[in-house]
């Protein structure tokens, strides 16, 4: 009599259909790892474990965590790399230019903006999501602003940041705080940039007071 095998071992020692199969399985893994563990505790080894295939494997699908965890909550690459771009440079007028390219991300190219803001309502209704998203916001804060400039407080400080960002956007695209929808964009960034670059570079509101 031939033994029965199940279609769990079938898959596990066979090869995979295709890249698009294996990509989808890695997905598949990372929005359960997230889920259960987290964006901050969750790692790229993890997930590959989950899904049955090498790290190195994953990194050639998603070049980082952030990617994997962008692919996994639909946000456009792209996005990732604009709002990073608001970084580079001097500190000079730091708040202003990542408001504004947080606005634009959010409102901008549909490709970005409709993902984005599904993900934010989804985060408002649902605790893992609203947790994922903190972490991973707060994280990139950390990489690409604060701990590059040694500050104090770094984690403090990416949280009040992310949670004034995110906060601008829950009031102005999901609910429709008026004063927030009608004004220019423009007027948003010249009132919160200036708030999102004293606790960016801290010396900033220090040489304010000092004025």
């Amino acid at each position: 009599m031939t033994a029965h095998t199940s279609p769990a071992t079938a898959a596990r020692r066979g090869r995979r259909p295709g890249a698009n199969t294996t990509r989808q399985a890695v997905l598949d893994a990372a929005r359960a790892r997230f889920a259960t563990d987290g964006f901050t505790a969750t790692t790229i080894r993890r997930v590959a474990a989950d899904a049955g295939v090498d790290a190195s494997l994953v990194m050639q699908f998603f070049r980082s965590k952030n990617e994997l965890f962008a692919a996994v909550m639909s946000i456009p690459t792209d996005a990732l790399t604009r709002f990073s771009a608001a970084f580079e440079g001097t500190d000079d007028d730091l708040g202003e230019r990542v408001v504004r390219a947080f606005i634009d991300i959010w409102e901008g190219d549909a490709r970005s903006s409709e993902p984005l803001m599904a993900m934010l309502r989804g985060a408002i209704v649902n605790d893992q999501a609203n947790e994922q998203l903190r972490e991973f916001l707060q994280e990139r804060l950390l990489v690409d602003a604060i701990a590059s400039r040694d500050v104090g407080d770094a984690t403090l400080r990416a949280g009040l940041v992310s949670s004034m960002l995110v906060g601008l956007m829950v009031g102005r695209g999901i609910v429709g705080v008026p004063t927030l929808t009608g004004a220019e964009r423009e007027t948003l960034v010249a009132l919160v940039g200036p708030a999102v670059q004293s606790v960016l570079v801290p010396q900033a509101a220090g040489a304010a007071a000092a004025g």
